[in-house]
């Protein structure tokens, strides 16, 4: 199917990137903001622009809302960036079901790649190292529990349900759970409407290696590279 208009469900610099390569595809671009990101540079690139109608991030996180706008505005796929839905499987269904593209992985990959636990977890069943994982914490006390098991480890609690650093606390002793707990927990649910945690060991100055690949969606993939 051929891509006319294009939704991109993000702001700034991702959006900017998203509308630069659209447009060499000849793609028309439809911009989204929020009412405290009206004067945001990527509004001034797209094609149209249209607001939220509401304000703060999570005005970018509201499905229903995305997809209303997508259809009024006859456009064919939605471009999620990354951050936000991008990761969010029910999202890509969503999106799938109202007759337009979304622009990533299938819903079956997102929903095992897109929640770390399982992609952990399934990583494991391959015999593919991974670092020690707790299961998904429940509260602080479930954070104090894994510290305790651990006391020659240096532990990291994390988002479940996103990356790009989000979500993410260092914790040195079993005395700093809750408050650990609490921010990252708040910070992963405004980051990607999902607040679910688990912990692993913390290694200090690791590399973080990362491989993209590109799919066709027809079975042809490649990578480009690591960085």
């Amino acid at each position: 199917m051929r891509i006319n208009r294009l939704l991109i469900a993000n702001r700034g610099e991702i959006a900017l990137r998203i509308h630069r390569s659209a447009k060499e595809l000849g793609i028309s671009t439809i911009g989204i903001f929020s009412e405290d990101d009206s004067h945001a540079l990527h509004l001034s690139h797209v094609n149209e622009s249209i607001s939220l109608g509401a304000t703060g991030p999570n005005a970018y996180l509201d499905m229903a809302n995305l997809i209303k706008i997508a259809l009024a505005n006859k456009c064919d796929a939605i471009h999620p960036g990354y951050g936000f839905l991008s990761e969010n499987h029910q999202f890509a269904s969503k999106v799938n079901s109202a007759g337009l593209i979304f622009i990533g992985p299938t819903e079956n990959q997102l929903k095992l790649f897109g929640d770390k636990i399982s992609a952990l977890k399934h990583a494991e069943e391959l015999d593919i190292p991974v670092l020690g994982i707790s299961e998904e914490l429940e509260n602080h006390k479930s954070l104090e529990g894994f510290v305790d098991k651990n006391p020659n480890l240096r532990v990291i609690v994390k988002a479940a349900g996103g990356g790009g650093g989000r979500g993410i606390r260092v914790v040195e002793n079993s005395s700093e759970c809750k408050q650990l707990f609490e921010q990252a927990r708040a910070e992963a649910e405004n980051a990607f409407g999902d607040n679910r945690l688990y912990a692993e060991q913390f290694l200090k100055n690791a590399r973080h290696i990362e491989v993209q690949i590109i799919g066709d969606g027809k079975g042809g993939i490649t990578h480009l590279w690591e960085r």
